[in-house]
């Protein structure tokens, strides 16, 4: 957060400065304006390239940075009213209207102003990223032989093999597919099997980028109720027979929002359930490489377990390594997986090869078990600060369930407490939290909010930034801060450790 901060605010101070150089004039060297902003030479190459993007400064390898010629006036602005009337035109016909809202996934996308504590976020902190090892491998990757040729559209072989193995049961490297991270390959299995108009059953609530490309692709999300044990296999069977459904999301392992691991039971019957009603389960393992140092022994995924190619597998390396590092793969057995290839194709072509052969060189090398380890002790540790602050500062948050994987929290507002004017409140004290409504395909029980722990800085700003939420619920309710504690402070109360 310090990082992007520092950046903005030399980018600001340099966009200051331009004035005094003509066009095409030489600027002071990295060297100089490290030393004279005192500030890191990252913080200096990104400042620039900023500038550079917004067409201030031109940046030649080896020779500097200069001012960049006068821009031209920038051309009339068009009239596009007419496209408003186009674009709708088509919903005029179509049984579901193809809606693409992206709110619920920018909440995690976006990053919040400097000195917001990121509690919204949906990746791990740069802290917690395997940097490194990441870098060495894509070092490796580009002296591979053919590095920067044309990979097999499926995927690299050893790639798709590592994920079978992954997987593991009787699921082959001719089974699975290379994708471009998980959204790609959910929103992938969403358009091979289920028409434009056609129901699709998810859990409730799920994973609002889900839910944004059921939508997208013209699908009638329908909700099926779930509990720390997952979804209910007696509202799903009924779920099935009432719509008719052919596809069944979920998220067994470590559910999004909620934490919760389908039980040993339960996941027979919603395999058989899907099975007897002629339909697929689009499996999202998402969360399997977040588990927690503490958790019991994880059960296989589903589609270890399925003969039949009821089960369609969909993971990533991106949650548990970087936002950039987008391979994911989708696994499935019949006749559907030439539709999936097909619809894959079209759309991409195929994931670039370095990537594919970075993220061969990372899950291969020493570093990768090494750094599962590190993250799984280091999330654990952070759920416990974070759940140990809100029962001592806001017990008035129900956290029905801790979870023992994943990278966040799921509470549940008191009836009095708005979940929009929480929002905001805490904004204004300093901290982001994605909202609860874009996880519900229909109606909340109640407000909700979801706090991520892994991507602030460490347990200090968790703590800091539980006070700030506190801060925000005292506003609300005109409750008076606590002995010790201003609104906003910046550290611990007395007596607190961080």
């Amino acid at each position: 957060m310090r990082q992007r901060s520092s950046v903005t605010e030399l980018a600001k101070s340099l966009r200051a400065e331009l004035n005094r150089y003509s066009p095409g004039e030489k600027l002071p060297s990295s060297r100089a304006l490290v030393e004279h902003y005192r500030v890191s030479p990252v913080t200096v190459t990104r400042a620039l390239a900023q500038l550079a993007a917004e067409g201030l400064v031109v940046t030649r390898p080896g020779a500097g940075a200069f001012r960049a010629e006068p821009r031209t006036p920038a051309p009339a602005v068009g009239d596009t009213s007419w496209q408003e009337v186009s674009l709708s035109a088509d919903t005029a016909t179509e049984a579901v209207p193809r809606t693409v809202d992206a709110s619920g996934v920018l909440v995690t996308l976006s990053a919040p102003p400097p000195g917001v504590i990121e509690f919204n976020g949906g990746y791990l902190h740069p802290s917690l990223q395997p940097a490194q090892a990441l870098a060495a491998a894509l070092a490796r990757a580009g002296r591979r032989p053919g590095a920067w040729g044309r990979p097999p559209t499926d995927g690299l072989p050893e790639l798709r093999e590592w994920f079978a193995r992954e997987i593991g049961g009787s699921v082959t490297a001719a089974e699975i597919l290379v994708t471009a991270g998980g959204q790609s390959a959910i929103t992938t299995a969403l358009r091979a099997l289920a028409p434009p108009g056609a129901p699709v059953l998810v859990e409730s609530p799920t994973y609002p980028g889900m839910l944004a490309a059921a939508r997208a692709a013209g699908l009638r999300p329908v909700p099926v109720p779930a509990d720390a044990g997952g979804v209910r296999p007696e509202h799903l069977e009924a779920a099935f027979r009432a719509t008719g459904a052919r596809v069944f999301v979920c998220q067994p392992l470590f559910q999004n929002p909620t934490g919760a691991v389908l039980g040993p039971e339960r996941r027979r019957e919603a395999v058989r359930i899907a099975r007897a009603a002629g339909a697929f389960v689009i499996e999202d393992d998402f969360a399997r490489r977040l588990v927690h140092e503490d958790a019991p022994p994880l059960p296989a995924p589903l589609a270890a377990e399925d003969p039949d190619g009821v089960v369609v597998h969909v993971c990533s390396l991106t949650k548990p390594t970087s936002p950039s590092l987008r391979v994911g793969a989708l696994a499935a057995r019949g006749p559907v997986l030439e539709r999936l290839r097909a619809i894959q194709v079209v759309d991409s072509f195929f994931v670039p090869r370095p990537l594919q052969e970075a993220a061969l060189e990372l899950v291969g090398s020493p570093a990768w078990p090494r750094h599962l380890r590190a993250v799984s002790r280091e999330l654990r540790s952070r759920r416990d600060v974070m759940t140990g602050a809100l029962a001592r500062h806001l017990p008035e948050l129900v956290l029905p369930h801790v979870p023992s994987g994943g990278h966040h929290l799921w509470l549940r507002l008191p009836d009095a407490l708005p979940e929009a004017s929480l929002l905001a409140a805490a904004l204004r004290a300093g901290a982001a939290v994605a909202p609860g409504r874009p996880y519900f395909c229909a109606e909340p029980p109640a407000g909700h909010i979801r706090l991520s722990f892994a991507g602030v800085a460490g347990p200090a700003e968790l703590v800091e930034g539980v006070d700030r939420l506190r801060a925000a619920v005292d506003e609300l309710t005109g409750r008076p801060p606590a002995p010790g504690r201003a609104r906003g402070s910046a550290g611990p109360a007395p007596g607190e450790t961080a």
